[in-house]
């Protein structure tokens, strides 16, 4: 490229100023008809420029090509249809139409799971983005995005403008896989809680969509808890309906819920939604009877009541009936033992009713205590902690509880030091596997190193499973079922002696909160327990069990594949496996006995939810950015790519276009002087000369 530049001396305006003068002076000579005007004017130009430097400048220039962005769409909804075997024919095509374009490289970008995950949708134009990060804008020829327009990353021109997104800068093409008419059904949530009580409905709102039906129109779907139970009710179409969902236990309850599958619809995968909600307890009622004051009772009290989720109401019997000192009732400052409201009226309100060292010493009435029997066995929870009295003839045993207590007393009283020790069963059993973790061992190495206690009470044990024995391996903690309701039985009034640091003391406070909690039934204190969790793409398997053998457990799939595994024991009663999962959806799994489930994946992923092809996405976009959509279901297969100006349409019916830009680089430049001195010299040296010779005539 061969051009002049001038490099002057002076100031340009100097400059013009000075050719201003000499116009004037040659003018005025001129009007005058002076001799030797029109020569004089050699030297003048001469000088002039002289001063102006002129140059002729050569750049030598390096042509640079232009950059071209080939996104490619590798989300789910693209195996759909015949989606994939488009995009691979005109992907194909472009490399063979691209491959001789000496002036343009072209990039291809696969938009793979990587950056398409189902939770967060299809993100094309930040693969695009990316792409195109070291790309001047002066160099960029355009983008072409192969998808079925599913792209959840696209913002509107005004949001792309304020960003300064660089694929705005030259024409964006999309070729769209899919078709224009297709039919889909769909569910999803629209709002539901995180967090839901047990035994109270969780209000949660979904919607059913179907694209080739009038909105308002019932759809049928079912919901299934926990992979058991399925509720069917029928959904308007297009519209929000908010729908109660039963919380029945604690920790993880998954519902499934399904819409029934529409004639040749696209893809029954968004037919099917997860709602993952924890259930809470509200807060537990628990009712304290401590028979006589001690020591001991403040361990239970200070226990019940750091709990928040606890209301406690405690009673002590100061007074009992056999006890009369003389002392007229109108001086006793005591409150009356509200036997009838507790035992009769309120008694079902209760989570939990604790004997603490009680006799039966006509206090309450024997058909009250039945009504506590009657209690725990249509799924109530007691709990005794006994002293002496528990062997005496007005022991709790001798009345309507004897029927629900697992061992009967002997009428003997331990009364020397002891260490307990856990049994056989509470080494496996989770509400005492677990306390001897953080415990020094016995010389055996089986047993932690506790404190001593100072009392045990003496059994024959009928029912139920020791999970801690005493002197002479006496049982000393028992745990029963009955009916539906639990019973335990601690056989001695010295656990307090581990919270005050007795001998070494103990986990007194854990011990206690333990079984409390197993009476009232939490899950992760269950015997026999079946429990799961996913993430990261692993399933973790977790089964507790008092037997020793492992049991399979049968895993089933969203698919509805089946695999087996045999968990690993893991000692104190685990057995635990893990197995990696891919597929979003819902797992089952079972021993037999036990039935869990396992929700992976988004309740609500972008990417499976809306399959449906559509222009409507990227259409702002692509005509800001002055291109083109193309439905290859048209029979353009393969759409032909041409070179514009940048000032030039970039997209017709069978074609696109890409920006040819023609930048390059300027490796060299080499400046010949046009006016050298010595030709100045002599133009200005012969025209004063002949100027001169001019007017001596």
């Amino acid at each position: 490229m061969t051009t002049i530049t001038f490099t002057p001396m002076m100031p340009t305006s100097l400059i013009f100023l000075m050719l201003t003068a000499a116009i004037g002076l040659i003018g005025y000579g001129l009007f005058r008809g002076a001799r030797g005007v029109l020569l004089r004017t050699l030297p003048i130009l001469a000088l002039l420029i002289a001063i102006s430097d002129p140059k002729l400048m050569r750049e030598n220039r390096t042509p640079l090509k232009d950059v071209a962005v080939v996104v490619v769409d590798e989300s789910a909804s693209q195996q759909l249809g015949k989606r994939q075997q488009r995009t691979d024919t005109v992907l194909d095509g472009l490399r063979k139409n691209l491959k001789d374009a000496k002036d343009l490289e072209v990039r291809f970008v696969r938009a793979s799971h990587n950056e398409t995950g189902a939770q967060y949708g299809t993100r094309l134009f930040s693969a695009l983005t990316a792409a195109i990060s070291d790309v001047p804008s002066q160099r960029l020829a355009g983008a072409v995005l192969i998808t079925d327009g599913q792209v959840h990353d696209a913002l509107t021109p005004e949001q792309a403008t304020q960003i300064q997104a660089p694929y705005l800068k030259a024409p964006l093409h999309v070729l769209l896989t899919g078709e224009k008419e297709e039919y889909d059904r769909r569910v999803r949530v629209d709002r539901a809680p995180d967090f839901g009580l047990v035994d109270k409905p969780a209000m949660v709102t979904l919607r059913v969509e179907d694209t080739a039906i009038a909105k308002g129109t019932p759809i049928s779907v079912s919901i299934g808890r926990n992979g058991g139970k399925v509720q069917s009710l029928t959904l308007p179409a297009g519209e929000p309906t908010e729908i109660p969902l039963p919380i029945e236990n604690a920790g993880a309850n998954v519902f499934e819920v399904k819409v029934e599958t529409g004639l040749n619809e696209l893809s029954e995968t968004n037919n099917r939604t997860l709602i993952n909600i924890n259930g809470v307890r509200d807060r537990l009622r628990v009712l304290l009877v401590s028979g006589q004051p001690h020591v001991g009772e403040r361990a239970w009290r200070n226990l019940l009541k750091s709990d928040p989720n606890v209301d406690l109401i405690h009673f002590t019997i100061l007074r009992p009936l056999n006890k009369d000192d003389g002392t007229p009732l109108n001086e006793l400052a005591l409150i009356t033992f509200p036997i009838r409201e507790l035992f009769e009226e309120k008694l079902n309100d209760f989570d939990l009713v604790i004997f603490d060292r009680y006799s039966q010493r006509g206090l309450v009435p024997l058909q009250f205590m039945a009504n506590v029997a009657d209690y725990v066995r249509t799924g109530g929870a007691i709990m005794l902690t006994v002293g002496t009295e528990y062997s005496d003839s007005f022991s709790l045993f001798g009345g309507p509880l004897q029927s629900i207590l697992p061992a009967e007393p002997t009428g003997r009283v331990f009364t020397g030091s002891f260490r307990p020790q856990l049994s056989t069963i509470g080494q496996r059993h989770p509400v005492t596997a677990e306390l001897a973790e953080t415990s020094a061992r016995n010389s055996e190495g089986n047993n932690p190193e506790w404190g001593r206690w100072l009392r045990q009470i003496q059994v024959q044990q009928s029912k139920g499973q020791p999970l801690m024995t005493g002197r002479e391996d006496e049982p000393l903690l028992i745990l029963d079922r009955v009916g539906e309701g639990r019973v335990a039985l601690l056989l001695s009034d010295t656990v307090w002696l581990w919270g005050k640091g007795f001998d070494g003391g103990g986990p007194q406070v854990e011990l206690l909160r333990r079984v409390a909690h197993w009476l009232m039934k939490e899950p992760e204190l269950e015997e026999e327990y079946l429990s799961t969790e996913a993430q990261g793409g692993i399933l973790s398997i977790t089964r507790r069990s008092l037997a020793e053998e492992a049991m399979p457990v049968t895993v089933t799939f969203p698919s509805g594949q089946e695999q087996m595994i045999v968990p690993e024991d893991s000692g104190k009663g685990k057995f635990t496996a893990q197995i990696p999962v891919e597929v979003p959806g819902l797992y089952r799994l079972t021993d037999g006995a036990n039935t869990t489930v396992a929700a992976v994946g988004s309740p609500n992923p972008l990417e499976t939810y809306d399959v449906v092809a559509t222009a409507e996405l990227v259409a702002p976009l692509v005509q800001a950015a002055k291109g083109g959509t193309y439905w290859l279901e048209d029979g353009i297969t393969v759409p032909a790519v041409r070179r514009v100006a940048p000032d030039r349409i970039a997209h017709g019916s069978s074609w696109l276009g890409l920006r040819d830009n023609k930048q390059f680089v300027v490796s060299g430049i080499t400046q010949t002087p046009i006016a050298p001195v010595a030709l100045i010299l002599l133009l200005v040296m012969a025209g004063a000369m002949l100027a001169w010779w001019q007017e001596g005539k």
